[in-house]
């Protein structure tokens, strides 16, 4: 074969080894309406085994941002993968949906086959944990359009629903509850701020932080938290009237996407365990409160609305699933997001 192209600063030889290395990662993804392998121009998922009524497909797109900032400086990459997949596979459940298969685009300035291979691992792993198969993606070598050694990430996510059972928020009322489902850390919003923060105060990511018990840089690469499994349990035992993934914005402007118009929210403060992580930022950057509810989950990766008789049931059901839950608040008939300081 000719090596032209590889003098042009593309090595296919790499492709197909980086490939190779990812093909048995991918496979731990697989479900059984996956037709065909790796390789193939398409990735095909079969459809006619489900029994839906009236089936909604339900699709997603998004990527890990600034956080890969932090992979090159540590050169880790094994868990920005997760966060792909997370980002992504949570926003679809917030709308009722169930994720059925996943894509992934890699544009990188050198395809290196080991890096390339820890991405992969890191998608699959959140496929796995998401119930989702990885059935497709590509990996793009653009000398010249990123440095060696730094790439971007997007991800592609489709899901089901019924369709009578998609959540849109339209039935929540005054009084209803909000919970919040616990977060595993910044995830992957506000990092432009976060590193401008470590900038600032002349901080490094390896600079281990007793308040942490870890450090900084391996507590910042603490993957998004991946919601699917969790609350597909619940939608199965209770009706859940609205979700909101937490995400850039943080409280103000995510946890109104989920309500009716007119109707807001009032957040009790101190109702659930804010990560370590949190204060320490806050306290770098000498921000208010208010201030970091408006970018960052502050330990809330998902907010949830249901009945105020099913609060200690869905609280319940949670726990049972394995997650961290709490009563943070209800909804209200003044619009926006009202924190009520304790």
């Amino acid at each position: 074969m000719s090596d032209i192209y590889k003098d042009a600063g593309v090595d296919v030889h790499a492709g197909y080894k980086a490939v190779d290395l990812m093909k048995k990662h991918i496979q731990t993804t697989n479900r059984k309406e996956v037709i065909g392998g790796v390789g193939a121009f398409a990735g095909l998922f079969d459809l006619s085994g489900f029994s839906y009524k009236e089936p909604v497909l339900v699709s997603g797109t998004d990527g890990v941002g600034t956080k890969l900032k932090l992979a090159f400086e540590l050169n880790r990459h094994d868990t920005v993968g997760i966060d792909l997949v997370a980002m992504c596979v949570n926003d679809i459940v917030a709308q009722g949906a169930d994720p059925l298969f996943f894509l992934d685009y890699i544009a990188c300035g050198k395809n290196k086959p080991t890096q390339i291979e820890q991405i992969v691992k890191g998608i699959s792993a959140g496929c796995v944990e998401s119930g989702s198969a990885l059935i497709g993606g590509e990996t793009a070598e653009m000398p010249g359009m990123y440095q060696e050694g730094e790439y971007d990430l997007a991800g592609f996510v489709v899901g089901i629903a019924e369709k009578q059972a998609v959540i849109t928020g339209e039935e929540i009322e005054v009084g209803d509850k909000v919970i919040g489902i616990a977060s595993s850390g910044v995830h992957s919003n506000g990092f432009s701020l976060v590193r401008k923060i470590i900038t600032d105060k002349g901080l490094a990511y390896n600079d281990y932080v007793d308040s942490l018990g870890d450090t900084l840089g391996n507590v910042l690469l603490t993957p998004t938290k991946i919601y699917a499994k969790a609350i597909k349990q619940l939608k199965g035992d209770l009706t859940i009237k609205g979700i909101s993934h937490v995400t850039g914005g943080g409280f103000y402007e995510n946890i109104p996407r989920a309500l009716p118009d007119g109707l807001g929210v009032a957040i009790k403060q101190n109702s659930w365990q804010v990560p370590a992580i949190f204060p320490y930022l806050q306290k770098q950057a000498g921000f208010s409160l208010e201030d970091m509810l408006g970018v960052f989950n502050m330990g809330v990766g998902m907010a949830i609305v249901v009945a105020p008789e099913k609060l200690d049931l869905a609280l319940q059901l949670l726990a049972d699933s394995g997650e961290e839950a709490f009563g943070i608040g209800e909804v209200t008939a003044e619009s926006g997001v009202k924190l009520l300081h304790a």
